[in-house]
């Protein structure tokens, strides 16, 4: 990525704001590109002319989640303050925001990345898509709402199970829990996406913002408290000697020997 070019592509045609995350190769997020889409989600909520969103990657990643290295170089930083100004406010941004949210996942999506598209209210898929839940691979708890909207999707049993394995999860495999709502192929997620979009911007905006605060209130009602407390445990596990020993093992490419600590 060029010095002047953002991590952060908007297009808007007609009453749809499509966001592009835009941080090759993985899209992996950083502070940057964190305060970026916040910025541009404000501007969504500001402008009545907006009246639904896409958010969708450059390449064949939608996105790593948060970039380790990011991570390694501030090692003294507090991860509750770290998620409480970056992640916790886009999480609420996107579920506050009373428009249509569709994520077009155009590729593998883990960690944070995670938490952002599960926050979304319709996902579409690429039919090479895969979904990590990413953290205990690097001795981390789930952040970014993860421990909330995964369960909510597709159960505590199954969240259970994306999460420990930390293995990844098919396209099709998404579908059939309930992570996501179509999958298509590759050439055709952004296409679809904007097509369903369309149709909903047509649709009141009224009736879809009360629908959405009372799904919040319904399913999701102490979520910003959940992110409160993520933030808590994060930090605990993020000063772990085995987070140090997953981020080690992350950037030697190779597995974490976490028999090795607490």
């Amino acid at each position: 990525m060029s010095a002047t070019e953002s991590p952060i592509l908007t297009e808007q045609k007609d009453t749809i704001l499509t966001i592009t995350l835009n941080r090759p190769k993985v899209n992996a997020f950083n502070l940057e590109m964190t305060d970026a889409l916040q910025e541009v989600l404000k501007k969504a909520q500001r402008e009545a002319r907006i009246r639904a969103v896409i958010l969708t990657a450059s390449g064949n990643v939608f996105s790593a989640g948060q970039d380790i290295t990011e991570v390694k170089e501030a090692e003294d930083t507090s991860f509750r303050y770290h998620l409480q100004h970056t992640y916790n406010p886009l999480i609420l941004q996107i579920r506050r925001l009373e428009k249509p949210v569709l994520a077009a996942i155009n590729g593998a999506v883990s960690g944070a990345a995670l938490g952002i598209v599960l926050a979304c209210d319709l996902r579409i898929a690429a039919e090479h898509a895969r979904f990590v839940v990413g953290f205990s691979g690097i001795g981390l708890a789930p952040d970014s709402a993860v421990s909330l909207l995964l369960p909510v999707l597709v159960g505590l049993g199954r969240a259970a199970e994306f999460t420990y394995a930390n293995t990844p999860i098919s396209a099709e495999q998404a579908l059939s829990v309930g992570m996501v709502n179509q999958v298509v192929p590759a050439s055709e997620v952004l296409n679809k996406a904007t097509e369903w979009a369309a149709r909903l911007a047509q649709g009141s905006q009224l009736a879809f913002g009360l629908t959405k605060r009372a799904f919040n209130r319904a399913v999701l009602g102490n979520l910003e408290q959940v992110l409160d407390y993520e933030a808590h445990l994060q930090d605990i596990a993020g000063h772990s000697e085995a987070h140090k020993e997953g981020v080690r093992a992350f950037l030697e490419k190779r597995t974490p020997r976490f028999i090795d600590y607490s």
